[in-house]
């Protein structure tokens, strides 16, 4: 007796923020897109719909300002074949809900992340978010073919390097943004870090961090901190010989364009498994990380201020560490 199997045609994924996040799901897309006559959409939140508008594998980007329920009658009249919900919180449920149409999703390892930083102990499985991701692609037969994330950056977004007397592969990009402190180093520790860069730095981040990057600036730091959108400052990455930076968006943005990082960790650690991703590509990178502190990780996403005043976890970096994988990085 044969079965009549509707082919797969047209397919959603939801995962509506934050800039890394969306990046380290872009494998997923592709993956999509190289199953024959697969349309793939997407909905993200509009404030990071630039993060996917070069890409060549997305039929379509659907956006939102507050709640996905403002596009909600152009999304059921699509009659998607499959969901994929990447996010998986009590939006992207309610949603799914509403649309009613097959779906699956991931392992998000909540309560593993929860024992993690409430009670140090370490429950998490040793497997990449990305490989976590493909969880949910398993119902549609999809397979990593390790090649890593995607960036892709407009033309109209590319920079002139001239402009800042800048060439390609002669500059260390620095990211001094992060959306919570205790993920970022602070002024004093980040002067040291650049004194001992004996080239030129280029540093980047959100209108946010530009009074922090204006205090920075010597001979060789140039701070293009809130002179950039986000594909611009993709740009400057792409042409970057390294970057320096903490476990930010940015961080993924790095990886996705295969440039050698140093990740810098504060109250996060890379065993909750989105440490940079470069699949089968062998891309020299260092996680600089103070490890036995008692206190870390003190949270899964992270704070204002240290919860314990001391800020350990980033006033103990090795600078001599970082510098050491700075200079092998010249060879």
């Amino acid at each position: 007796m044969s079965t009549n199997i509707k082919p797969i045609k047209k397919v959603l994924i939801i995962r509506f923020s934050s800039i890394g996040d969306i990046i380290l799901t872009t494998p997923i897309i592709r993956s999509l897109f190289n199953k024959s006559a697969v349309n793939v959409h997407y909905l993200v939140k509009k404030q990071f719909a630039d993060i996917l508008k070069g890409n060549p594998y997305l039929e379509k980007v659907y956006s939102f300002e507050k709640e996905p329920q403002e596009i909600l009658q152009e999304l059921k009249n699509e009659s998607y074949d499959h969901i994929i919900d990447l996010h998986k919180n009590i939006r992207s449920k309610r949603l799914l809900a509403q649309l009613k149409r097959p779906s699956s999703n991931f392992p998000k390892l909540n309560i593993e992340k929860w024992l993690y930083v409430n009670f140090k102990v370490n429950k998490m499985p040793d497997i990449h978010i990305v490989d976590r991701y493909f969880k949910a692609g398993e119902a549609l037969k999809l397979t990593n073919d390790l090649e890593g994330l995607d960036y892709f950056i407009p033309e109209a977004d590319k920079v002139d390097l001239s402009k800042y007397s800048l060439s390609s592969n002669k500059y260390i990009v620095v990211g001094i943004g992060a959306a919570h402190n205790t993920k970022r180093m602070p002024l004093e520790k980040m002067k040291t870090l650049l004194s001992n860069l004996n080239e030129q730095v280029v540093l980047i981040g959100g209108p946010k961090e530009k009074a922090f990057g204006d205090q920075l600036v010597k001979e060789n730091v140039i701070n293009l901190a809130g002179s950039l959108n986000l594909n611009q400052s993709a740009y400057i990455i792409k042409q970057c010989r390294l970057i320096i930076c903490p476990d930010t968006g940015i961080m993924h943005m790095a990886a996705a364009l295969k440039k050698s990082i140093i990740s810098l960790w504060g109250n996060t650690v890379p065993e909750f498994g989105m440490y940079p991703y470069f699949g089968k590509h062998e891309v020299p990178q260092f996680i600089s990380e103070v490890n036995g502190l008692s206190c870390r990780p003190c949270s899964k996403i992270g704070f204002k201020s240290c919860p314990k005043k001391h800020f350990d976890c980033m006033n103990q970096q090795n600078m001599e560490e970082i510098k050491s994988f700075v200079e092998k990085s010249k060879v």
